[in-house]
């Protein structure tokens, strides 16, 4: 690799980090109170989501680069008018693309009047993957993993209906979910898309799936870092099933593919997750593991993935931190691991970094190193990266 433009894109990392440090700080100390309104059970509340994210990439053979670019811009707003009913509407306008102006996030409903359960319908975040139920404001490291990323097997944003429950004083907690759910076909990856944002090259389908989680010492949200210093540990488990509806095959004509093994579509996904968390004295690990069995549409393609037209695909994570100044500044690190059929080698990430806190999560500064080996599954397919990212929630 080139040193210079590895020492080049370290300088302008750390002089990036360090004026928008500034900047944040100035925000935490003058930041506006939210503007609620309130009357009996009516409310609104209006919030949103900015992150700007500095993104430096070296692979080994190629020139490296750079860029800066608003990562998320999510306006928000929560109202109800009625006893135990809620809905919220989050918008994503940071990955506004050409046509594409605005992603819907989350457009649910609520409705809480029921002991201990929840029951939902609308586009929300399906019950599969501890690390994708774990906010992305609340992540450790400024991407997420393989095993909470939506194009490597985990459903995202799903059209459906949801029940979340709890027993024994939330120490156990489930959810459940039957939901439409869109896939975009591409041999490289197995990526979800939500049918609300739809696209004539998705394959539609029906997913239906659940998940339990065991807190043996009280609840654990879905949140990283120790803030608290008392202990927590969870638990989970979580299986799915996808399966393809037939009313858009673009890519399959009488049972064979017809995109030369570039973008096959996709007949049935069945998920398996494994999990646990623990938080204790500003210590704070998660784990995950995944497991995919994916069929094809076409049993003959061959590629990215694929291997005569399936794929286990396997992904592993733990990430930890610790609080070096308790609820200011946390160092953290992780190992993520992908495995495919049609893999030479197993891809593999290791990740650094730190994170500095001016407001907890809502007010944040965050710094990556990552060194992804055997990328895809291709041997001697290296690339380094850094993330820099500011984060203000209000």
């Amino acid at each position: 690799m080139n040193k210079i433009k590895r020492f080049s894109g370290l300088f302008l990392l750390v002089s990036v980090v360090a004026f928008l440090s500034v900047v944040f700080a100035d925000f935490a100390t003058n930041a506006f109170a939210l503007e609620v309104y309130k009357e009996g059970d009516k409310f609104v509340e209006v919030n949103g989501l900015i992150q700007v994210q500095y993104h430096y990439t070296d692979p080994d053979g190629s020139p490296a680069s750079d860029k800066i670019f608003l990562r998320r811009l999510n306006p928000g707003i929560e109202a109800s008018l009625f006893k135990d009913w809620k809905g919220e509407l989050e918008l994503n306008i940071g990955e506004a693309n050409g046509d594409n102006e605005v992603e819907v996030e989350e457009a649910v409903v609520e409705y809480s009047g029921f002991n201990n359960v929840e029951l939902a319908f609308g586009n929300d975040y399906f019950v599969f993957s501890r690390e994708l139920r774990t906010p992305y404001t609340k992540q450790q490291l400024v991407e997420r993993t393989f095993v909470g990323n939506h194009h490597y097997g985990t459903p995202e944003e799903v059209l459906g209906f949801f029940v979340n429950g709890s027993v024994s004083g939330e120490r156990i907690t489930y959810r459940a979910s039957v939901a439409a759910a869109d896939i975009e076909p591409d041999s490289s990856q197995v990526a979800f898309e939500s049918p609300v944002n739809p696209d004539d090259a998705f394959n539609q389908g029906w997913i239906v799936g659940g998940r339990v989680d065991f807190h043996p010492f009280g609840f654990l949200p879905f949140a990283q870092g120790d803030f608290n210093r008392r202990m927590k540990t969870s638990v989970g488990v979580a299986v799915f099933r996808w399966f393809n509806d037939n009313d858009n095959n673009p890519n399959t004509t009488s049972g064979s593919d017809i995109s030369s093994g570039a973008t096959p579509d996709v007949d049935t996904i069945n998920g398996v997750e494994v999990d646990a968390a623990l938080r204790f004295r500003g210590i704070s690990i998660d784990t995950e593991y995944n497991f995919f069995d994916v069929q094809l549409q076409d049993s003959s393609v061959t590629g990215g993935l694929f291997r005569n037209g399936s794929t286990d695909l396997e992904n592993f994570s733990i990430e930890g931190g610790y609080m070096v100044i308790p609820k200011r500044l946390e160092v953290v690190g992780g190992f993520q691991w992908q495995d495919a059929d049609n893999y030479n080698d197993a891809w593999t990430r290791y990740s650094v970094g730190v994170n500095y806190f001016f407001k907890e999560h809502d007010i944040k500064v965050q710094a990556t190193y990552r060194i992804g080996q055997d990328i895809d599954g291709t041997s001697g397919n290296d690339q380094d990266e850094f993330f820099a990212q500011t984060q203000f929630v209000f």
